[in-house]
């Protein structure tokens, strides 16, 4: 692309999928082929993935995969899982099975409180704004029951509104922080309707408050937008039994007990290993998010900021050994939803959320956090013991084998070779020649 492009959003698929051909790629004849390839065979499915996003060419495919066996609060959960990355599913599943026999996971919701914020400036005496508050506050709520009266009828809405100053770090800068039950919505659009109401609201009744000044009259509303922030919309998972029931092959439960709670325990005072040790939480987290259309993005940057509450950045997870009984667990903030959005027009979501068992927002809050714990416990117990490239090489083998061109035949010769073998891509590349030779 040398040269900006005007009106691209006005041509028609084809017509886009033509110009970035001619302009972007190489061989735009095979590009075109490419594109078209991954279109759905199935018009209308086409029509809806389309509908997404703005300027679509054509779909991009991820895995869609289960992680079976989990065992979570008595019940029993095949999780779908989204993602591109070798071994997760498959660490995902041995951390399942390493459970089921010691009980399963147990999970439990903490809240479900979600926030959105006005953001203003007011200048002038801000020992006013407490008293205006008291008379603003029931007016902000009425304004929105227009919108809220659904939501309400479900048993959800407006929890608070308050009024927070933030002066002495930014002048002039004050918020309404809001907080919000949305049920199983994820609830984005209802909050932000609700936020951009108070705004009107708060801007109207400041022109009429009698102890303003004509400046202090004049709010300045900066932005009206939820937080993706939830630290009250919280969720743990955990598993627990006797240190005896961790024996393993070449180890004692005792020792490895110790060894996963000394590795928690780096994660949480040196950040380096804190981001790869939450890297790994968030393999499980975000494939299940995906799988079940909710925002993975809103969901890294709200647990991310979670781990730094303290100060500094630190573990997602937490392992003790107390009374001979090894626990391990996580909290997680989670504002996920099982209505609205994608969950009501992608396929591929719908069968997701039928093979959980359609999970109620709370409940689909604990598979996730179930997911990052397993994910987490895998990663952490092949570090401690065989390390963690063994069986994360094997897996990525399949990779390599076809970026490298292996036949069919020469693929089941080397899964069997490196059954015994270091895999390193010098190692793949020197054994797949080798019998290539022969």
């Amino acid at each position: 692309m040398n040269t900006p492009v005007e009106g691209f959003s006005k041509l028609s698929k084809t017509e886009k999928i033509d110009w970035i051909a001619e302009h972007c790629t190489k061989d735009p004849i095979a590009s075109k082929a490419l594109l078209e390839q991954y279109w759905n065979e199935d018009p209308e499915v086409q029509k809806v993935h389309d509908e997404f996003i703005e300027n679509t060419l054509s779909n991009y495919y991820l895995p869609f995969a289960v992680a079976p066996n989990f065992l979570l609060n008595g019940k029993f959960y095949a999780i779908p899982m989204v993602i591109e990355e070798s071994s997760v599913v498959a660490a995902a599943s041995n951390a399942a099975k390493f459970w089921l026999s010691r009980g399963g996971f147990t999970s439990e919701i903490i809240g479900t409180e979600k926030v959105g914020q006005v953001h203003f400036m007011f200048h002038g005496n801000a020992d006013k704004l407490p008293s205006f508050f008291a008379q603003l506050k029931p007016k902000l709520i009425s304004g929105v029951s227009a919108i809220t009266k659904n939501m309400e009828k479900r048993g959800g809405g407006i929890i608070d509104i308050e009024l927070r100053s933030l002066d002495n770090k930014l002048k002039g800068y004050h918020q309404l922080h809001c907080t919000f039950e949305t049920l199983d919505a994820m609830g984005a659009n209802f909050i932000n309707s609700c936020l951009e109401q108070f705004a009107k609201t708060l801007k109207s009744e400041a022109k009429t408050y009698a102890a303003f000044t004509p400046e202090e009259a004049e709010v300045e509303v900066v932005m009206s937008i939820l937080s993706n922030y939830v630290p009250q919309c919280l969720v743990k998972a955990a598993v627990s039994c006797p240190i005896s029931d961790l024996d393993q092959a070449g180890i004692s439960g005792q020792e490895f007990a110790h060894k996963i709670v000394r590795a928690v325990e780096i994660a949480k005072v040196e950040p380096h290993r804190a981001v790869t040790h939450n890297k790994g939480i968030m393999n499980g987290v975000d494939a299940v998010v995906l799988a079940t259309g909710n925002d993975f993005r809103a969901i890294e940057a709200g647990v991310h900021a979670y781990a730094a509450k303290n100060g500094h950045y630190s573990s997602l997870t937490h392992a003790k050994i107390e009374d001979g009984i090894f626990s391990f667990w996580i909290e997680l903030p989670l504002a996920l939803g099982t209505v609205g959005g994608l969950t009501s027009l992608h396929p591929m979501v719908k069968l997701a959320l039928e093979i959980l068992g359609e999970p109620t927002a709370q409940e689909l809050m604990q598979v996730v956090a179930v997911a990052g714990l397993a994910q987490n416990f895998a990663a952490l117990r092949s570090l401690v013991t065989t390390g963690i490239q063994k069986g994360h090489m094997k897996m990525h083998l399949m990779n390599m084998l076809n970026q490298m061109g292996a036949s069919e035949s020469e693929k089941k010769q080397l899964v069997n070779y490196f059954k015994d073998h270091t895999v390193t891509n010098a190692s793949v590349k020197e054994a797949l020649e080798k019998i290539q030779s022969q």
